[in-house]
């Protein structure tokens, strides 16, 4: 049944990646589109994503849920040494939210709609970008933890410096950048004409700027000997992945080019899956790095009768769950699978 949870696990983060950081793009979209795009891409994002933003981050939630109950090191890791990132993480959703809202459905329509335009937008790019940072952190090798005592610690060593340097904003930068290329691919196939065009070029110049940050990020990483870089680049597995990553880039290219929406936005799904399995493979189980050692996801697992239990619990609600989300999802057109006609949109 551990099997069963860390299936479970990797697939929330897999869909988080994916839908959330689509959302998040949308705004990083809307922030880097020209003042007489922003209207238009706002209004596309209303359309497409209003009814479906909200589900997105349940897959955040089950993440949270599963390693509190089953990996209770990683949990206690992750909110203890990084609890002032994914403070300002959960800020930003919030607000993000309430700016999406706010600034579609207030019944007053004046100068506090350029207050939630602005809200939304820079709340949608800092928000991945603490994210990236905070997985920078467990990767990255500066994180003190050890049982002597902490009094010869400052504060700062201890939370602040792990997941604030030069490292983790390169890796919040690839995130959240990867987040805008989702988003830009996604709406190709949402849009028509000279919308459709718009994104098409959107979501080519995202693509050059993610292989562009990945090298940088790779090469920082080696140069200033961070482990994870380092195990990265010698694991023959994942240089594997990488090397199809880039192989794929081509029919993704022309896929974008060609403004092909199915195309696009499987290869744009495998991109990801590519780049998250050859970062996990590379280092897994021993997902956190720390300054004194390596700490291994199977490390102080709960008993026995937890781990079944949770996987019993996570079969039956996802037997619940995930029909619902690709009902929802496929009804509004989110999901196109079979079918590669075109439907038109009324583009305000």
């Amino acid at each position: 049944m551990l099997y069963v949870v860390l299936f479970f696990l990797l697939f929330s983060l897999l869909l988080y990646v994916l839908l959330g950081g689509a959302d998040f793009g949308a705004g990083i979209v809307e922030l880097f589109s020209s003042r007489k795009n922003k209207l238009t891409t706002r209004n596309t994002i209303y359309r497409v994503m209003g009814p479906v933003w909200e589900a997105n981050h349940i897959w955040l939630i089950i993440l949270l849920v599963i390693l509190w109950v089953a990996f209770p090191v990683y949990f206690n890791v992750i909110m203890i040494y990084l609890h002032v990132p994914f403070v300002l993480v959960l800020l930003g959703i919030t607000m993000r939210g309430v700016a999406f809202i706010f600034r579609h459905y207030d019944a007053i329509v004046d100068r506090s709609q350029l207050f939630y335009n602005w809200m939304f937008r820079i709340s949608s790019l800092v928000t991945p970008v603490f994210l990236g940072m905070s997985f920078g952190a467990l990767i990255g090798g500066k994180i003190i933890l050890t049982e002597d005592d902490y009094t010869g610690f400052t504060f700062s060593e201890l939370y602040l410096w792990p997941w604030f340097n030069s490292f983790t904003f390169l890796v919040g930068i690839f995130y959240a950048v990867l987040c805008a290329f989702l988003a830009a691919t996604l709406l190709i196939g949402e849009t028509q004409g000279k919308v459709r065009k718009m994104f098409s070029k959107k979501s080519a110049y995202f693509t050059i700027t993610l292989v562009l940050l990945g090298f940088i990020l790779i090469a920082y990483g080696y140069i200033y000997e961070v482990k994870f870089i380092k195990d990265f680049v010698s694991n023959p597995v994942s240089i594997g992945a990488v090397i199809l990553s880039g192989l794929l880039l081509i029919p993704l290219w022309r896929a974008i080019k060609r403004q092909n929406t199915l195309g696009s936005r499987y290869l744009a799904g495998l991109q990801v899956v590519l780049v998250l399995f050859a970062a996990l493979y590379a280092h897994f189980p021993y997902i956190i790095i720390t300054a004194e050692k390596e700490v291994s996801l199977l490390e102080g697992l709960p008993p026995q009768a937890v781990i079944q239990n949770l996987g019993i619990m996570l079969l039956i609600g996802g037997g619940v769950i995930l029909p619902g989300l690709f009902h929802l999802m496929r009804s509004f057109g989110m999901i196109k699978i079979f079918k590669s006609g075109e439907k038109e949109f009324e583009n305000n």
